[in-house]
């Protein structure tokens, strides 16, 4: 089942410029899938979705392509492009970015592998990263602006 899904998401993100999990949940059900939220979400980050601009001056979901340095220099050109700010509380990292575009800054973090970093929680416009200590996070945001500003 979860095969015949991923396929279907990848015929809809092809056919249609959808804009948000919710969307995507609904054509899914259209086309006979039982899905949550939730499962969109572990979908997308299985299949490694991220979005991208239209023509239109939106975002949509699309499939990431390519090598393995190709995907990793999209993923930080997403990032680069994608966070508005970031700040830290104790062990946890609060990244704001552009509408829409929390999942694919989640992606893009999951990406880096670090090893510090527990877990992230992305929504549409901020993303939660747990990590191990207060040092950790002090220097992960220090480490994710250099990368902003190269």
């Amino acid at each position: 089942m979860k095969v015949a899904r991923h396929t279907k998401i990848l015929e809809l993100i092809d056919n249609y410029d959808i804009e948000t999990q919710e969307e995507l949940a609904k054509r899914l059900q259209e086309a006979g899938f039982t899905v949550t939220q939730a499962t969109v979400s572990r979908d997308i980050r299985e299949m490694r979705l991220t979005k991208i601009a239209t023509t239109k001056g939106k975002q949509k979901y699309s499939a990431i392509s390519g090598t393995d340095s190709e995907i990793a220099e999209r993923l930080i050109r997403v990032f680069k492009e994608a966070v508005i700010k970031m700040d830290y509380a104790q062990n946890m990292i609060v990244i704001k970015t552009l509408e829409g575009m929390g999942m694919a800054v989640g992606v893009a973090l999951d990406s880096m592998q670090e090893n510090e970093i527990l877990g992230t929680i992305a929504g549409d416009d901020t993303v939660f990263c747990a990590v191990k200590t207060q040092q950790h996070a002090a220097a992960i945001v220090e480490k994710l602006y250099r990368i902003i500003h190269t």
